[in-house]
């Protein structure tokens, strides 16, 4: 560039200084001596000289240019790259994007039966052991999972199991609509969902929340979940069912198949609305159906109905939680056993006494058979305190007393223990 613009510049500027010599009227008045005109050259060998020094510092202000542009160039390619390798989940900071957690819980029961139908119940258990593993693709996908040990040692002969709970991917088809596919828990009452020790009051689950709702309860399907409005949430799924029998008389939890190879000729569906558009209130319902709640294995009994409805509300110290919920089974299977209505619910305040220290009180009424004509009703009293140490690690005790089939049932305390991170 800079020879180009020397033999472009330098033959003008020559003429240029000719043509002015010869145009002035001092020339046709008298022509220049050598001496003036060796000058007049040197003045023009200067001035080209100051020309050619100018194009010298263009040349090099456009090298540095260009050399800047390239750089701009390439930074905006490694841009382009690490945007890409952020939405494709690809890349070396994939772990920066992954979490580890988990929760566990210990308990003591020390129960004493009332009658002699009953018995006394001794028992120190490491009840749960829990494992959370997630993977964030990118902003629009989600990967969550759950694996837990429960009673401390599983295999042959063993009290206790190896379950992977949750499994699936959360998928944002737009601000309103989430799809997901995989195991889950079911959108069902207050603990199915939430079920970490330190978030809720006693040392065992509430008994509504394990015999007609037969929490924990998860399955395999798929199905979206989102807002209509803020604090209006909905849920919806279709899934694997329970398969129920007159063996264990159509009891839910005696019909989880918890996903291991479980029979799917009639799948289910659940439904659910959740309000939380009120600071400290959360009110829900939810519906769901079964096709046939036997899997088809007792032409007995068929399509069975589960409906619920809880509040959960906080008021500074006070809360309170509140369930209802109601099987409606078809057949004559279950007509015959009165498990064709099998309804329960609870009612729990509490208060906090800091933000350490909590004290509840909670009635339960449950009945498996409310179809029949007996009194197979189930009542249980409890009262307790939980202490947290801190937000995460819970230390609990209970008394609960019980009453079975209009006889006492057992009576007698619990302590337990529990973390979550």
């Amino acid at each position: 560039m800079q020879q180009q613009l020397k033999k472009q510049i330098i033959p003008t500027l020559l003429t240029l200084a000719v043509s002015a010599i010869i145009a002035t009227p001092t020339w046709a008045a008298k022509a220049p001596g050598a001496e003036e005109m060796w000058q007049l050259i040197l003045e023009q060998r200067e001035t080209i000289k100051r020309q050619n020094e100018k194009i010298d510092r263009l040349s090099d202000q456009y090298k540095q240019l260009d050399s800047k542009t390239k750089e701009t160039a390439e930074a905006i390619a490694a841009t382009a790259d690490a945007v890409e390798q952020a939405a494709t989940g690809s890349g070396e900071d994939w772990y920066n994007r992954s979490s580890f957690g988990s929760y566990g819980e210990l308990h003591y029961n020390n129960l004493e039966a009332n009658n002699s139908a009953g018995s006394d119940k001794d028992e120190i258990d490491l009840h749960r052991f829990v494992l959370f593993l997630s993977h964030e693709f990118n902003e629009d996908m989600r990967f969550f999972s759950e694996l837990e040990v429960e009673h401390s040692i599983a295999g042959e002969g063993k009290s206790g199991e190896v379950e992977l709970e949750q499994m699936y991917i959360d998928f944002d088809i737009n601000g309103q609509i989430t799809a997901r596919s995989g195991i889950f828990m079911l959108p069902i009452g207050i603990l199915n969902e939430t079920h970490e020790p330190n978030t809720f009051y006693g040392v065992e689950r509430n008994p509504i929340e394990s015999n007609i709702i037969p929490s924990t309860w998860w399955e395999g399907g798929a199905g979206i979940h989102g807002e209509f409005a803020p604090g209006l949430g909905y849920d919806l799924y279709i899934h694997s069912g329970l398969e129920t029998n007159s063996g264990s008389k159509y009891a839910p939890r005696k019909g989880r198949q918890k996903v291991g190879k479980a029979n799917a000729k009639d799948l289910a569906g659940t439904a659910r609305i959740k309000w939380t558009a009120i600071p400290g209130l959360e009110l829900a319902g939810s519906v769901q159906y079964q096709s046939n709640i036997t899997q088809s294995t007792d032409n007995t009994a068929g399509k069975a109905m589960l409906y619920t409805a809880h509040t959960v509300f906080q008021n500074g110290p006070f809360g309170l939680r509140a369930l209802y919920a109601l099987w409606d089974l078809n057949g004559g299977g279950p007509e015959s056993l009165g498990a064709n209505e099998q309804n329960g619910f609870y009612i729990e305040p509490s208060w906090k006494i800091n933000h350490q220290l909590g004290l509840f009180a909670r009635y339960n009424q449950w009945d498996n058979q409310a179809g029949n004509s007996s009194d197979s009703e189930k009542e249980q009293m409890d009262i307790g305190i939980n202490y947290w140490p801190h937000e995460d690690i819970v230390i609990k005790a209970d008394y609960i007393k019980q009453r079975f089939n209009d006889k006492k049932g057992q009576k007698g305390f619990n302590l337990g223990f529990g973390y979550r991170f």
